[in-house]
């Protein structure tokens, strides 16, 4: 938050005891004044209310009362001062500073504007309130010009540290972290015991995505002002981003006992109760923030997440468009609203908005940037080189390569470019991509797409989902080596995923690897179903370290070491019968291979698996076992476990059943 030294501030703007009355002695205004430069404002209100008493139009003693209200945190009653002080001297530049101070605290953004604009042309050099004026373009969410307002204050006076600490926020609002830490710095420069100014520099190391440091510049500043209550609120959303979301509760739980209708504090609340998964009660603590600050946008978009966990989609689209309306740059309000359009299965105006994701704090810094425009299904592309390009995780890429024929059948040539450990299985992706891996030179193109926008391009809907499957097909050399590497087969052959990679370098990887991952000894009931042979198709350190270090870690055969990229996995899959899987890359890659597979899905479920479905738009091979609304997963594997036993009783009469001659 921005820092308002209010004593330096209210205070300036010449010697009002040598404009003193002859008749009010000079020196009981002189000794009223010395009181208020102290900080005893007791007594300095108590001189002020004698002055006034005896001459009720003693212009510096309304106006410093006034300011006296406005260093107590009372901006209306001090504005009803200054303004009586204003209508006896109009001009007066301190006083009309403090007005605009004022109405700026009461969030009269518009009048604090145009106060400190009659500032300015009164007092074009006066530094005080030009960089008050760039605190309300901030608040007005006018940067670049509040920018523009700091830099002419710092023209005047280059040693003002409060307007090197407001520049430095916002910087941080334009996304130019590196000059706002260095802003921040020069602010701390002048004044190192400047909590306001530790706070901002942990805002910019925050977005950095320097954590730690960001840490001990909250508690710094924390130090030097227990009392501040932005800074704790701050110091909760770094807590957050490191996901210690029950110390990031109590940060903000510290910041609303000072401020109980701090809104921006009540909505991260919200967030961490969120990530604590007590989603009622997040719902409760966004309607506080929302009425502390109904145009609070944030809070809104959160309430409308916390809904779509809670499975009211309705009401959370409610709050997505509510948040979009009070500020139509939200990005997240779009993306958000994009996934619950898409949950729902209205996929034409979940497409549109799913645009949105590159303007998001989460995907913006994932999006490539080309000199190429980006193809959006219009416009002629038969003689046109299309780069089509992978984006977000292994799964992403899995689901969406089915576009790519119906890209080539429109393009003149294409090139798909996906992670390395995707290469070599894309080879059998019919339409004839040049395939190549991020990271290698791009050949020449003409325009680009992301996977992830070829159904917008395509103008996709439920019934128009390509879902012939398979489109990918295993190495036949691999398929062989695999079938000769496991032998002879009596029993059917069941492969098993129960965890996700928490260290992908992916926005929000963490929290949703928490919701969809099980521990591999929660799957004993699905391992205790007689007649099935059972395969390992899990990588990752942590997972497969669950395996090893199992009492059941004899019931499964493990490959980790055999499956170097997917088209190893494709291999293996294509000498299994049913693939059981939390939802992670191998389930995509199943479904994409035309395997039956079972996904074993959370309540709050991806948007792509929609709601309320035991089968799937996408992959015809689907079966969807989902969380109820308790959210436990033993009762799904129970479920999973049912149906397992049923489906080998089926298969030990028609071997056929489950995908092949036994041997």
């Amino acid at each position: 938050m921005a820092h308002k030294d209010l004593k330096r501030r209210l205070l300036s703007g010449g010697s009002p005891a040598q404009r003193t009355p002859q008749f009010i002695p000079a020196s009981l205004f002189a000794e009223g004044l010395a009181h208020h430069r102290a900080g005893r404002l007791a007594e300095a209100e108590r001189i002020y209310n004698q002055i006034l008493a005896a001459q009720p139009d003693h212009f510096d003693s309304r106006h410093l009362l006034g300011a006296i209200f406005l260093q107590r945190g009372s901006p209306a009653q001090a504005l009803n001062q200054i303004n009586s002080a204003l209508r006896l001297n109009p001009d007066n530049v301190a006083a009309l500073n403090n007005r605009g101070v004022a109405l700026q605290e009461l969030k009269q953004f518009e009048e604090a504007l145009e106060t400190f604009e009659r500032v300015a042309a009164l007092q074009p050099n006066y530094a005080e309130g030009l960089s008050n004026r760039g605190n309300v373009l901030k608040s007005l969410r006018r940067f670049h010009e509040a920018l523009a307002s700091y830099d002419a204050a710092l023209a005047l006076r280059r040693d003002y540290a409060e307007a090197h600490s407001n520049r430095a926020d916002v910087l941080c609002e334009l996304k130019r972290y590196d000059e706002a830490l260095a802003s921040s710095d020069r602010a701390l420069t002048l004044r190192p015991d400047f909590a306001e100014a530790h706070c901002n520099r942990a805002n910019a190391l925050r977005r950095l995505r320097r954590l730690q440091e960001a840490l001990e510049g909250y508690d710094r500043a924390l130090t030097l002002k227990s009392g501040y209550a932005e800074a704790h609120s701050n110091r909760g959303s770094v807590l957050h981003d490191l996901h210690r979301y029950e110390e990031a509760l109590a940060s903000y739980d510290r910041a609303l006992a000072l401020r109980p209708d701090f809104a921006e504090a009540l909505s991260n609340r919200g967030n961490a109760l969120q990530e604590l998964k007590h989603f009622d009660e997040a719902v409760a603590t966004y309607d506080r923030a929302i009425l502390a600050q109904q145009t609070l946008a944030e809070a809104h978009s959160n309430r409308g997440n916390a809904l779509r966990e809670l499975n009211r989609l309705d009401e959370a689209l409610a709050s997505f468009d509510r948040a979009a309306a009070l500020k139509p740059d939200l990005a997240e309000a779009h993306y958000n609203a994009s996934i619950c359009l898409l949950l729902t299965g209205d996929l034409s105006r979940g497409w549109q908005k799913h645009e949105w994701r590159w303007h998001t704090e989460q995907l913006g810094t994932e999006r490539r940037q080309f000199a190429q425009p980006q193809w959006t299904g219009s416009g002629e592309i038969d003689r046109s080189t299309i780069l089509l390009h992978a984006e977000q995780g292994f799964g992403d890429t899995l689901q969406f390569c089915r576009y790519v024929p119906l890209v080539a059948a429109r393009a003149g040539r294409v090139i798909l470019e996906v992670q390395k450990p995707l290469v070599s299985l894309m080879g059998t992706l019919p339409g004839g991509a040049h395939i190549v891996a991020r990271g290698e030179a791009l050949p020449d193109f003409d325009v680009h797409c992301p996977l992830l926008s070829l159904p917008f391009a395509f103008g996709t809907q439920l019934d128009t989902i390509p879902a012939d499957t398979p489109y990918l097909a295993a190495v036949e050399a691999k398929t062989i080596a695999w079938r000769h590497r496991l032998g002879a087969r009596d029993k059917p052959r069941v492969g098993l995923v129960w965890a996700g990679d928490p260290r992908k370098q992916l926005p929000n990887a963490h929290r949703i690897d928490r919701q969809r991952s099980i521990e591999f000894d929660w799957m004993a009931p699905v391992l205790e179903v007689p007649g099935c042979e059972f395969h390992s198709l899990q990588k990752g350190e942590q997972a497969t370290s669950q395996l090893r270090n199992s009492p059941l870690r004899d019931v499964v055969i493990e490959w980790t070491d055999h499956l170097h990229d997917f088209s190893d996995t494709a291999a293996l899959i294509d000498n299994l019968d049913l693939v059981i899987a939390v939802d992670t890359a191998v389930a995509h890659l199943a479904g994409a291979l035309g395997k039956p597979f079972w996904l074993i899905n959370r309540y709050n479920t991806c948007w792509r698996w929609l709601r309320e479905r035991e089968d799937s738009p996408w992959y015809p091979s689907a079966r969807l076992f989902r969380q109820d609304e308790t959210r436990r997963f033993e009762l799904v594997i129970a479920r999973v476990a049912a149906a397992l036993l049923d489906y080998v009783q089926h298969a030990s009469l028609d071997p056929k059943a489950c995908g092949g001659d036994m041997l």
